[in-house]
């Protein structure tokens, strides 16, 4: 059998067993077939748009050349996983008083359930080849979006987001590093033509240009990978979103294409589909490790889950909710009384907050939180 016979029925049983495994996409790219991505991330770097993602620019030479990260890799398969949503993902955003959760993060981590799974299919490719292999999701310093463009397996839209003609925009990606010769696919062209409803949709304005976006701004970034405060300037754009954002991926045309996961541990919770913020608002941190055991969301910890639920409060109008801010104003957390000095101010009138500032506000120790009481009512606080 020639090599090129053998590389075709290697792939074609890894893709049957891909499927068997629950993946919806297999392709593979040579493992120089994103050489332009890294002068992109270096780009990026120097304009300091990963904002205080440090890890980035440390691990900016593997992340470029797969080669770098393992000489010896010589095809990239790429596997991708469908998680589309069965609802409008945007329609938690019409319920201020609940929060929206990104799509991707209402059930399992997905780097459990797609590494699991990469596990196997590697183990299969091992045992037929007797070849090399690693995986990876996400965690590891892989540009999975443009080599995933250059499997074929879909393209990079104006979002910077990898975009499938078949499943839109809501697929997870992870990667078989192999040093069994496997003959790549084409690339897949990039068909967002003319239209620009993902970068028009940003309430933070996240995207300086096309095919460019400043993590600073972006909702997703501030919610999970920021630390501390979020600016004040962009509080009011986050709404009530506590956790990522979906606006340019839920708007892509493409969409049209798309269907409801299958996966049962991608399939949104009831309980996380639109959960009251007074409630969660409510959360110790034994109460946050429990309600989100198992899920993306624990890894940032209670103290930035509240910061971004109570900003959430604060822009939701609802004057219910001033006591659950009013609460969190002796909260133990300094990044979440900051929010919440933030957020009594939204939902109170001058003297109301001139009277909390009496009787929290004095004595605070924290500098970020005494700035908030400085600055007084937020725009957009009751009249007074």
């Amino acid at each position: 059998m020639s090599s090129a016979a053998a590389s075709t029925d290697l792939k074609r049983m890894l893709a049957a067993e891909a499927t068997r495994l629950g993946f919806d996409g297999l392709a593979v790219a040579a493992p120089d077939a994103i050489a332009d991505a890294r002068a992109d991330l270096d780009r990026f770097l120097a304009a300091g748009h990963h904002g205080t993602m440090d890890w980035m620019a440390a691990t900016a030479a593997r992340r470029g050349d797969p080669k770098t990260l393992w000489p010896e890799v010589r095809s990239v398969l790429v596997l991708a996983m469908n998680y589309g949503p069965a609802d409008d993902p945007l329609a938690a955003l019409l319920r201020r008083d609940r929060g929206a959760i990104s799509v991707y993060a209402r059930n399992r981590d997905y780097h459990d359930v797609v590494k699991g799974r990469l596990k196997q299919l590697a183990g299969k490719l091992v045992a037929a080849t007797g070849a090399g292999a690693k995986v990876f999701v996400d965690t590891a310093p892989v540009m999975e979006k443009p080599l995933a463009a250059a499997a074929g397996l879909g393209w990079q839209g104006k979002h910077t987001n990898l975009v499938s003609r078949r499943f839109g925009s809501w697929l997870f990606l992870g990667e078989i590093y192999t040093s069994a010769a496997i003959a790549p696919d084409a690339a897949e062209d990039d068909h967002c033509g003319s239209c620009r409803a993902c970068l028009d949709i940003c309430p933070t304005g996240a995207f300086p240009a096309p095919y460019r976006i400043d993590a600073r701004r972006c909702i997703s970034y501030l919610t999970i990978e920021h630390k501390g405060p979020i600016r004040r300037d962009l509080r009011t754009a986050i709404g009530n979103r506590i956790y990522g954002c979906d606006d340019c991926l839920a708007v892509c045309p493409w969409n049209r294409f798309a269907v409801a996961a299958c996966e049962a541990k991608l399939i949104a919770r009831d309980d996380l589909e639109a959960p009251r913020l007074d409630r969660l608002a409510e959360l110790d941190d034994a109460g946050f490790r429990h309600k989100f055991s198992g899920s993306p969301v624990k890894r940032i910890g209670r103290n930035r889950f509240l910061r971004n639920v109570t900003i959430a409060i604060g822009n939701s109008g609802d004057v219910h909710l001033l006591a659950a801010a009013v609460a969190r104003l002796k909260d133990p957390a300094p990044i979440v009384r900051g929010a919440a000095v933030w957020a009594a101010g939204r939902l109170t009138d001058r003297q109301e907050f001139a009277r909390l500032r009496d009787v929290y506000g004095t004595g605070e120790r924290d500098a970020e939180v005494r700035h908030e009481w400085k600055c007084g009512p937020a725009e957009g606080g009751r009249e007074g």
